[in-house]
């Protein structure tokens, strides 16, 4: 299944290729520096000025929750969707459906399986990945406005390779590629089918978590060093470049946003699915409090991330957070123990599958 695993597995599976060492770069880290302190009172009208990098403003979640609506059909199929547009993966990953108003599409393949769904105003994808690991990945591409498809795979100008990251966003695909031996971040313009390679990871090193944000392309990075360390940068021009400020080797979720960034850190390596989160915003720094590990994801205008309870009777949570209107709490799960799934964006709309000792629900808003 499309879904990420409950909040006591790991949330991120980081594969290290062009690695002699198979084992998840985990080690004791110093704790980050940026721990929460400072006033959290600002004018109403307007946005907070945030701290200092050893102070950031600290920000207490207001409660504005969306118009969730029930998803139809089982909760265990996962589903993205847009105003206009459905995408389901069903059967545990062995089918997927593309729903609209004009016709779409679906499939499956036997030896296959759905590792990725990504749907956007104006494109869906979607990769099946060989059940033994053998061959390289494989995508249907479709553009929603002409019901067109093409395939990205092993055989395409820029190969796909077995697994890796995938990101849809302003009409383009990010995934995972080699090059001259080297593990490689492709970049794909949609429109024009056209395909570069837009970063290559130093040898002994590689990535995962590949997102696109307002400000740019980011990804987390790693090595197998001892110890190893996680490092979330953004990558342009052929250059991969730290995000400013982030505690090293601590980091493990990371958006590029315009004049800023937000990212996640483990604080407890023992606890890699527990995390902090954190934002810059100019010279501005602000604490958003803890989240899930692997759950940040820009959608429509702001980043949104989950929270597992944080008290015994809490719900879990889905946070929205943008420099203009704060932080504030989306959606909360029904009553029991439970822990939310990792949005999914459709560009225009929000989906998330909670799972609760009191049942589980699949919700959709929109934005």
């Amino acid at each position: 299944m499309l879904r990420y695993a409950a909040a006591t597995l790991l949330l991120v599976t980081l594969v290290a290729c062009g690695s002699d060492d198979p084992d998840d770069p985990r080690a004791e880290r110093t704790p980050s520096a940026t721990s929460a302190t400072g006033p959290t009172d600002q004018p109403s009208d307007q946005p907070p000025s945030g701290g200092t990098v050893d102070a950031p403003l600290a920000l207490d979640a207001a409660t504005d929750l969306l118009d969730w609506q029930p998803v139809d059909g089982s909760v265990d199929d996962t589903v993205t969707r847009n105003e206009d547009w459905t995408l389901s993966v069903l059967d545990e990953g062995d089918q997927w459906k593309l729903s609209g108003p004009s016709a779409g599409g679906g499939g499956g393949s036997s030896g296959w399986r759905v590792s990725d769904a990504l749907l956007d105003e104006d494109w869906a994808v979607v990769v099946l990945q060989d059940k033994t690991e053998e061959k390289p990945s494989r995508a249907t591409v479709t553009e929603l406005a002409t019901g067109r498809s093409f395939t990205l795979d092993g055989r395409s100008d820029v190969p796909t390779v077995n697994g890796g990251t995938w990101a849809l966003g302003d009409g383009r695909v990010l995934h995972a590629t080699t090059d001259k031996g080297a593990y490689c971040l492709a970049s794909v313009d949609l429109a024009s089918r056209a395909s570069e390679v837009a970063w290559c990871a130093p040898r002994r090193s590689g990535f995962n978590g590949a997102r696109l944000g307002p400000g740019g392309d980011s990804l987390l990075t790693f090595d197998d060093g001892q110890p190893a360390c996680r490092t979330v940068v953004t990558v342009a021009d052929g250059a991969a470049t730290p995000f400013a400020d982030v505690a090293d080797c601590t980091a493990w979720d990371g958006l590029a946003i315009e004049d800023g960034a937000i990212w996640s850190v483990i604080p407890d390596e023992q606890q890699v699915e527990e995390a902090d989160l954190h934002a810059r915003v100019g010279t501005g720094y602000f604490d958003l409090g803890p989240g899930t590990a692997g759950s940040l994801t820009w959608c429509d205008d702001a980043a949104y991330f989950t929270r597992d309870p944080q008290r015994d009777g809490d719900p879990a949570t889905l946070l929205r957070w943008d420099p203009q209107d704060g932080l504030s709490v989306v959606y909360e799960s029904p009553q029991g123990e439970a822990f939310v799934e990792a949005p999914r964006c459709g560009g225009d709309t929000i989906t998330l599958t909670a799972r609760t000792s009191s049942g589980d629900e699949q919700v959709t808003a929109d934005l």
